[in-house]
């Protein structure tokens, strides 16, 4: 007969396990597990992407580390909680009114689609996974499937351990259905004919292989797909046209989140015209990626305030580090404690504009008092041993959690030195993200 509170002890012990397993992995073993002629094939998988693997060595050689990270199934467990907690206080009519009040007029117009590729971005701490922010139309999502597939096990010991966050094979389909998910959602029938994937100088975006990627997903479902700058589409009767050709649904990689710049004008009008679906959108963005959103979603008193239960208080405080808003009134005390706080452009993407505290100087703090910024406590990101030139180096690495309709679709890694992430650290890069195995916790325990 097994003891009283065994099977909980054993549990317990299995992930405390599990967490040790991922530290130690992250922090001692060094080996490089990509293969790059398998990395190669999942770039390449139509003629039109020949050569695609070349030129991304070529001229983004940072893009890719050569090393996996590892975590703990207990980590995504508690990752995917808070992104639950997350979409509960949106799906709130009181939050919604509160951080809409604030976001230029699209923002209010709701045409039904959620926004695909939201991205919530972690720091795995020693007290668990912080939600440093969230992002839409995060990117790389694409190009971290491939490399995921492209992984081998560089020693024996590391098999059980190259277990994904989720089912790879089944990526594909899960994304096509949930561009589809966004076309029904806005009350259309069948499929679109045309996708359009926008982003300004598309070709010179540093994410542009992805772009092909999406192009090759969404013709192997019989759908026309198209890259373009904004500027390159027209709005007349009804109809946006890329090229003389309609344009039924777009894919938006934008950074002009409110479209507010002329170059994206016919966009715009079509959008606000219900000519296509537009996802991400506006919307989207306002609910989700405004910075001083985590100003609410960190405080205890206004989420109550809000009527979120207690519950879901208890999941996102923690998950959470407590960010404010910089105001004048706040500046004194800001400034006294800036070496614990990371500073942020309420409206900013991939990490530009932001400070660390202690590397603040008083010009910089000056611009920061000017308006638009958050002060989050900082969370220490943890590290991967990555080799480089045949030695061993500590990178910081954070975890991108892609997500739609709150649904964690894939986990992925960058690798980084410096303040913030980039891709220009050697060894650095995307990297895969495995489930570190609780060897030996396995069988049940032993009864007395």
């Amino acid at each position: 007969m097994t003891a009283p509170g065994a099977e909980r002890d054993h549990g317990v012990a299995a992930r405390g396990a599990a967490l040790a397993i991922a530290q130690a992995l992250n922090r001692g073993c060094d080996c490089l597990s990509l293969d790059p002629e398998r990395l190669r094939q999942q770039l390449e998988a139509e003629p039109a992407l020949l050569g695609l693997a070349a030129e991304i060595q070529r001229s983004r050689p940072h893009l890719f580390s050569a090393t996996a990270v590892f975590m703990a199934a207990e980590t995504l467990r508690a990752m995917a909680d808070v992104v639950a907690a997350v979409e509960t206080v949106i799906a709130l009519p009181a939050y919604q009114a509160e951080v809409l009040a604030r976001a230029p007029d699209i923002a209010q117009l709701d045409a039904g689609p959620r926004g695909v590729f939201m991205g919530f971005d972690f720091h795995v701490c020693d007290s668990g996974p912080q939600l440093i922010e969230i992002n839409t139309n995060a990117g790389g999502a694409m190009l971290n499937r491939a490399l995921a597939h492209a992984q081998q096990p560089c020693c024996a010991e590391i098999v059980p351990h190259l277990q994904p966050t989720t089912e790879l094979d089944a990526l594909d389909r899960r994304w096509l259905e949930s561009f589809l998910s966004e076309w029904a959602l806005q009350g259309r029938s069948g499929q679109p004919r045309r996708i359009a994937i926008v982003d300004e100088a598309p070709e010179q975006q540093y994410l542009h292989p992805e772009f092909l990627l999406f192009e090759h997903l969404f013709r192997s479902a019989g759908i026309d797909a198209v890259t373009c700058d904004p500027g390159e589409l027209a709005f007349g009767e009804g109809v946006l046209t890329h090229m003389g050709r309609p344009v039924d649904l777009v894919y938006n990689r934008l950074t002009d989140f409110y479209l507010q710049s002329p170059a994206v004008e016919a966009l715009r009008s079509a959008y606000e015209a219900g000519a296509i679906v537009l996802t991400p959108h506006p919307r989207a963005h306002a609910l989700y990626a405004d910075k001083r959103n985590l100003s609410l979603l960190s405080d205890p008193a206004r989420l109550a305030a809000l009527g979120v239960p207690q519950s879901v208080i208890d999941c996102l405080v923690p998950g959470i580090p407590r960010t404010v808003e910089v105001t004048p009134e706040r500046a004194e005390t800001l400034w006294a404690a800036r070496r614990d706080l990371f500073f942020k452009p309420a409206s900013g993407f991939g990490s530009r504009a932001a400070y660390r505290g202690d590397k603040l100087t008083r010009r910089v703090w000056q611009g920061i008092l000017g308006g638009g910024y958050v002060a989050q406590r900082f969370a220490i990101p943890s590290e991967r041993r990555v080799r480089i030139d045949g030695t061993g180096n500590d990178l910081k690495l954070d975890i991108r959690a892609y997500v739609y309709a709150g649904e964690i679709q894939l986990v992925a890694a960058r690798l980084y030195m410096g303040q913030t992430t980039n891709f220009r650290t050697p060894g650095g890069g995307f990297a895969p993200v495995f489930l570190a195995s609780a060897m030996g916790f396995a069988a049940a325990p032993p009864t007395p």
